[in-house]
């Protein structure tokens, strides 16, 4: 694909399953519960397990529960045969309600808005993934986690391995580690099985680190390179190791980063934007000797080499927001080192 031309396009690039998508929910035995489905990756998520199941001519069902605040979501995905459950996780009682289902997908978190509001975001990140791993102790479950839990490693470093003992900086990502410790002590109290996935950064061209990048380039605004380096996943090949972790979950946990392989120079993305775009990039701040970055070796050989490569991405991302295509306002701040979000 040249380029993607509307919301519909994107979201059926991102949701169309591979043929190991298709095979690995074949393998699953009973339904899909997916809670904190209306986020950024919640959907297309939801809607490439719920394709993957009809091709493969199987009975199961996808469960998608969340707040949905999104106008329609709910019902877009009923209309592709989601079912979906309207709720507020932290509400006393609502995971009692919820089915029981033999294979759950954690997806709910809190990130920004942390700073002021420290209580919420331990309630979510920490809290609630207590509560899930009670309620579902007898399922295999994979949860979303973050390349934050690690400290920032130097730049020519390969990045932090899954090896590397967690160091979090801030609230948000000690909250982060936490929700892991929480999964870990249901595996190991019931022998749960448990996949940990540390994601950074997913991509999609409404949002992520290549859209900020591509946006302040578009704008004249200067890009922030004291965050030297970065890695990057395409949303939809991070949706695809979610669903195929699940064939993998274990007690203890597999933990795994969820990244592309390749650390990339912040610097030189702008300037790759700035060519596609005609002008010139602007740049503000130093490359400081750290970064955090993710060393995926692991996933890789579990699950392939992302589908979609770097200057795929860049392409797609640049001829979106060339086009005026929509943005979901929610900057990555990669370049935080402090922690605050």
């Amino acid at each position: 694909m040249t380029c993607v031309a509307s919301e519909s396009e994107l979201e059926e690039l991102l949701s169309s399953p591979s043929p190991a998508d298709i095979d690995a929910v074949a393998k699953l035995d009973g339904d899909l519960l997916v809670l904190g489905a209306g986020g950024k990756m919640g959907p297309t998520l939801v809607l490439r397990a719920q394709k993957a199941i009809q091709e493969a001519a199987v009975s199961k069902r996808v469960i998608a529960v969340a707040r949905f605040s999104s106008e329609g979501l709910a019902d877009r995905l009923r209309e592709q045969h989601i079912e979906t459950i309207e709720a507020d996780l932290l509400e006393p009682g609502v995971l009692a309600r919820l089915p029981d289902a033999p294979n759950v997908i954690f997806m709910a978190a809190r990130k920004f808005g942390t700073s002021g509001a420290e209580h919420l975001t331990w309630a979510m990140n920490a809290f609630l993934p207590g509560l899930v791993a009670e309620r579902y102790r007898n399922s295999r479950i994979v949860a979303f986690s973050t390349g934050n839990v690690y400290p920032l490693v130097a730049i020519d470093s390969g990045g932090a391995t899954e090896d590397l003992q967690p160091r979090p900086v801030g609230e948000y990502a000690q909250s982060a580690l936490a929700r892991e410790r929480m999964f870990e002590h249901g595996s190991a109290r019931y022998g749960t099985p448990v996949a940990l996935l540390r994601l950074n950064y997913a991509i999609d061209l409404r949002y992520g680190v290549l859209a900020d990048i591509a946006r302040a380039v578009f704008e004249g605004r200067p890009v922030d390179v004291t965050m030297g380096r970065v890695n990057v996943i395409w949303q939809g090949d991070a949706n695809s190791a979610c669903l195929r972790a699940l064939q993998h979950c274990q007690s203890p946990p597999l933990v795994l980063n969820l990244t592309g392989a390749e650390a990339l120079s912040v610097r030189w993305i702008a300037a790759e934007f700035a060519k596609r775009f005609g002008v010139k990039p602007v740049y503000t701040g130093e490359e400081a000797a750290t970064a955090l970055l993710s060393n995926s070796s692991r996933a890789i050989a579990l699950f392939g080499e992302p589908s979609v490569g770097v200057e795929q991405m860049m392409d797609w991302t640049a001829q979106w927001i060339r086009s005026g295509g929509s943005s979901l306002d929610k900057p990555t701040h990669f370049q935080t080192r402090d922690g605050s979000f």
